[in-house]
């Protein structure tokens, strides 16, 4: 094995915020037991994208044996190559890879006057960047002390007054218990719960069978976090109805 340059992450200085992560264009760092880490060298091409974007200052540069890069590896391309990783550990679905992407930046809309008024007059209820449940890092600011709309993303589509009256005055998570991968989300959704002072957890779905799933996983959280946390159940119907 020879020497190359490989990021380093400093653990005493990692807050596992996760703001390196969507940073990553390989998709080689993943939040694992709080902190960030390389999930496997051979996925850190060495030259340093995520510099920088660590508040913390936890990750610089080393030289050292490691695994050769090999840009045909990159999780978030081909979900096959996974194999032999420690899928306990690796839990980010090649999907769930923010990559470099400038959508995958988190911001927090409150801090700039909320949402901006459409044509009709309404005005958008979001607080957050970004709103998927992969992307959103466990423990980003706008997660601390509020109240938490996790939603099937059919939802939105189906239900017209999803802003006045579901989103206001709550932080979003968007996922779909289908066809996402579950196991992922029992893991992230855990970790959000447990590292965060949530007051409360709305779960607003469609009346489908395959959008209850969401359901044990949240109140599994909820018990895992040894926390006392409201959990409300809204379901909607194809035909846009709130019927719960």
């Amino acid at each position: 094995m020879a020497k190359r340059k490989i990021i380093k992450i400093d653990e005493g200085k990692c807050t596992g915020c996760g703001l390196c992560i969507p940073n990553c264009p390989e998709g080689a760092i993943q939040i694992i037991d709080g902190k960030a880490r390389i999930i496997r060298d051979l996925f850190c091409d060495g030259l340093g994208a995520c510099l920088g974007h660590c508040p913390e200052g936890a990750i610089t540069i080393e030289e050292r044996e490691a695994e050769p890069f090999d840009p045909s590896t990159k999780l978030r391309v081909d979900p096959e190559r996974r194999r032999g990783i420690d899928e306990k550990k690796a839990v980010a679905h090649h999907h769930h890879i923010g990559g470099g992407c400038p959508g995958s930046k988190v911001m927090d809309l409150r801090r700039q006057g909320g949402g901006k008024k459409a044509l009709t007059g309404q005005s958008s209820e979001l607080r957050q960047w970004p709103i998927q449940i992969a992307l959103v890092p466990p423990r980003a600011p706008y997660l601390e002390k509020t109240d938490l709309l996790i939603s099937a993303d059919c939802v939105p589509f189906a239900y017209a007054d999803f802003h006045g009256g579901l989103l206001k005055d709550k932080v979003i998570l968007i996922g779909c218990p289908k066809l996402d991968d579950s196991d992922f989300y029992k893991e992230k959704i855990s970790q959000i719960v447990k590292d965060n002072d949530i007051r409360s957890i709305t779960y607003a779905h469609m009346e489908v069978p395959c959008c209850f799933g969401f359901i044990s996983i949240i109140k599994s959280a909820i018990a895992g976090s040894g926390k006392n946390i409201p959990f409300k159940e809204v379901v909607i119907s194809i035909n846009g109805e709130k019927l719960k």
